[in-house]
């Protein structure tokens, strides 16, 4: 490899890996969790007016669930779909309640454990003596993925992992650098966005959290630091940062998967990434966060319903991101403004960036809309990870142009980055 090709390609990994190259062994039996999740089922209930809404949540409620989508009972609206996890022991008496109340539903998953050893179990020791035999087609333990480090100049910052058990989202930050490196020789576009641009990329964000959902815990979703008054761990590292924090789609209690902490920034990972970007602002120009499910490229705000300043330039590049998308196998991607095409929820990241002089900040929810959910086949991580792949390439190239925002005076006073 080149000597200039290296240096056109400079990305920085920061508490996260995404290539080793030395012998990696996996244990035969280490990603099946103890047969916990056997005769677990996902059910998708669809309430048809408001007082089944309210039903629904007092049954779920009075269980031990975990909703999948939407991720806080409070989001849960007549006519949208609900993803739950629910315990083997309480399949039946939630079916029973359902039909009942006469609640739309059906069994996604009949299985959760055979659905989740399909993914993992059929591994038998896996080893890789150099980067050519490294599988970017099927999922990665922590250990598995490994570093390269190097940075500078105008940036786009790209993180995955965030929420531990979106495993997608390390998938495809490691096909990115896979693809910035193989493809730089051949391909005009990527050769130009790494000769003007520097990426810096994240492939796991919540570090504990993303191993705990290989070793223990598959749909664990928040960090794993503990709480002093609490034996519930974690906090959800979205909505932990310092714009409109604990407010509303964030919870305060502990145990809660949105909860937002103690105080903003109190996860290390989320004070780490904060710190680096605010050093750097000024040469980040993009931020992109991606996440799963529901195939949405969304934008600020999420804490509000509100038009951002530079709503003409954003909602252009989300537009030709998910139009380049859809080029490569016409799978469709909703987008806007993430309070209204998604939920309401704040202490985002992609706030944060917005916030804090990021003009681009943008959070992905990547395949699929709820057949797969969180067990994405890893048959699907490259057709996944190539129409994304398209989709940061356009947001990257509308960086190296000039966007006319049509601001007032007055707001280029206030947003001076914009």
């Amino acid at each position: 490899m080149a000597v200039n090709f290296r240096c056109a390609v400079q990305t920085l990994v920061l508490l996260g890996c995404v290539i080793i190259l030395s012998n990696v062994l996996c244990p035969v039996g280490a990603y099946l969790y103890n047969n916990r999740y056997a005769g677990d089922q996902v059910f998708r209930i669809t309430p048809s007016n408001k007082e089944e809404v309210q039903v629904l949540k007092k049954l779920l409620g009075n269980i031990k669930v975990d909703l999948w989508q939407p991720n806080s009972a409070s989001l849960i609206r007549h006519n949208a779909t609900v993803d739950v996890h629910v315990r083997r022991n309480d399949t039946r008496g939630l079916r029973t309640r359902l039909q009942k109340e006469h609640i739309d539903f059906k069994v996604y998953i009949s299985n959760l454990q055979k659905e989740i050893e399909k993914q993992t179990g059929h591994r038998s020791s896996r080893k890789r003596r150099s980067e050519s035999q490294y599988d970017y087609e099927v999922y990665h333990s922590l250990e598995e993925l490994g570093k390269r480090t190097r940075s500078y100049k105008k940036a786009v910052w790209i993180d995955c992992g965030v929420h531990a058990r979106e495993w997608i989202g390390p998938a495809f930050c490691q096909w990115f650098v896979k693809e910035a490196l193989h493809s730089y020789q051949d391909d005009s576009v990527m050769r130009r966005l790494m000769n003007q641009l520097n990426f810096y990329i994240m492939p796991v964000f919540n570090v504990d959290g993303y191993h705990f959902s290989w070793t223990t815990d598959r749909f664990w979703r928040k960090t794993r630091s503990k709480n002093a008054k609490y034996h519930c761990r974690g906090v959800d590292a979205n909505r932990n940062w310092k714009v409109k924090w604990c407010e509303e789609g964030a919870s305060s209690q502990p145990c809660d998967d949105t909860y937002c902490g103690p105080f903003p920034e109190s996860e290390p990972e989320v004070k780490a990434v904060a710190k680096f970007l605010r050093k750097h602002k000024k040469r980040v120009k993009a931020y992109i966060s991606i996440h799963a499910y529901a195939q949405m490229l969304l934008y600020p705000y999420s804490y509000k319903y509100a038009t951002i300043p530079n709503f003409n330039c954003v909602e252009s590049a989300a537009h030709n991101a998910v139009t380049a998308l859809y080029s490569a196998y016409g799978v469709r991607y909703r987008y806007g403004p993430a309070s209204t095409t998604l939920y309401v929820s704040s202490g985002s990241s992609m706030d944060w960036a917005y916030r804090n002089g990021i003009p681009y900040a943008f959070a992905f929810e990547l395949r699929d809309t709820g057949y797969f959910g969180f067990l994405l086949p890893e048959a699907l991580i490259n057709p996944t990870c190539t129409e994304t792949m398209r989709a940061v390439k356009t947001i990257s190239s509308g960086l190296l142009k000039k966007c006319e925002t049509g601001m007032h005076e007055l707001d280029r006073e206030r947003y001076p980055y914009l």
